[in-house]
């Protein structure tokens, strides 16, 4: 007989759970562990609006939740094979620690479908990432019969190993990350392997720690005796990138040249252009460049905006550095005179803005060919640094 859903207590709706050898013959059974993972989410929540002498009766099984747990974990085994991943399961928190840059380094050469070295790897790592998902999928419909319990560690390794790939890759999704943490990996393996930051995972390497400001040749020396290169091409990368974000945050021009010189070094490193030494020694120059970029003595603001104009050659070659110099100079003061709250929001401040850049571009005799072109960057530069104001103040 149903119940109406309005008078059933909560927590009898809630503490059904059937247990495992109780359980009817699969009426699933033809269904792929994939497909009930989809639907068994629904199921669950229907069954909350029914009594348990309902539930008794209905022909939902368990069973077919532990075989897509099973599935779903005999998938990342065989992904994993050749590994030896145990000391990970059973060992001290250094020997879990040791055993994740080996797991990384293999799915990082993973490979999937594509027509170029580049799609081929990211379709490895796609199919990883989602194989994780189902097996986080399948082990919360599990969650409470023996068999989850069993392999929860396990599950937590995977859950880690995704971890860790997602904080070397910065455009992993929202949702990936999101499913982690509600996956509540502490809760499953210990903090040693799955808090580990990029400079860690290069720790866990065998490499010191490094500095990106100051990457010298003597860790190139050390990276030459890894085993996982590919882990450490993979964490420089993405340590070098949020050192580029941090340092050229307010200027346009040299945050796009620096990322694109880190984007060109990685895509001829993946297509197999240059080995990993070689990507890896770009990386150390490229750190060197952004640490020591000239000091003109300008302030951060009047550099930002003769980097803008000065980024179109042909008008640098025109104006000459003393004119672009005074140029900069007097944008910083047009733009803080003509800025308004939020003005980059509004088309009509937004106007007012461009009207006193070209003013100012004429007065100084801007060649009027590019004059379009640097107004357009001048502009943006204004936008970035009213930005930066706007949150220091906040």
């Amino acid at each position: 007989m149903r119940r109406d859903h309005a008078q059933q207590p909560l927590q009898d709706r809630q503490r059904f759970r059937r247990p495992v050898d109780a359980a009817p013959p699969d009426p699933f059974g033809k269904i792929a562990a994939r497909d009930y993972i989809g639907i068994a989410a629904d199921l669950k929540a229907a069954l909350a609006y029914y009594s348990a002498e309902d539930q008794s009766k209905t022909a939902i099984d368990t069973r077919a939740a532990v075989g897509a747990l099973m599935t779903s974990l005999q998938v990342l085994r065989d992904m994993f094979h050749g590994l030896d991943y145990q000391a990970a399961l059973a060992g001290t928190p250094a020997d879990r620690l040791a055993v994740l840059p080996k797991a990384m380094s293999l799915i990082l050469d993973l490979e999937g479908e594509g027509d170029d070295p580049e799609a081929k790897r990211q379709a490895g790592r796609k199919r990883f990432l989602d194989a994780v998902a189902e097996l986080t999928s399948a082990f919360k419909l599990a969650a409470g019969t023996p068999e989850a319990d069993a392999v929860k560690v396990e599950v937590g390794f995977f859950v880690a190993v995704q971890t860790a790939i997602a904080k070397l890759d910065d455009g992993a999704s929202p949702a990936r990350k999101s499913a982690a943490a509600d996956f509540a990996i502490g809760q499953l393996v210990n903090e040693a392997i799955t808090s580990t930051e990029v400079i860690d995972v290069l720790s866990a390497c065998g490499l010191d720690r490094p500095d990106i400001g100051v990457l010298s040749d003597e860790f190139l020396a050390q990276v030459r005796t890894l085993d996982q290169k590919n882990v450490a091409v993979e964490a420089l990368r993405r340590l070098l990138n949020d050192e580029i974000a941090s340092r050229t945050r307010t200027n346009v021009v040299k945050n796009e040249e620096f990322s694109e010189r880190l984007r060109q070094a990685i895509i001829r490193y993946h297509n197999g252009g240059i080995d990993a030494l070689q990507v890896i020694q770009e990386l150390i120059n490229l750190a060197k460049a952004l640490r020591d970029q000239p000091d003109d003595g300008l302030s951060d603001e009047e550099k930002a905006f003769y980097d803008a104009l000065a980024a179109n050659e042909s008008a640098a070659d025109v104006m000459g550095n003393a004119q672009l110099l005074l140029i900069a100079a007097e944008l910083v003061k047009v733009v803080r005179d003509n800025a308004t709250v939020d003005w980059w929001r509004l088309d009509n401040p937004r106007k007012l803005m461009r009207v006193a850049v070209k003013r100012l571009l004429r007065k100084y005799g801007f060649p009027p060919d590019l004059e379009a072109d640097a107004v357009k960057r001048v502009v943006q530069q204004a936008e970035v640094l009213a930005q930066e104001m706007t949150r220091r103040a906040a």
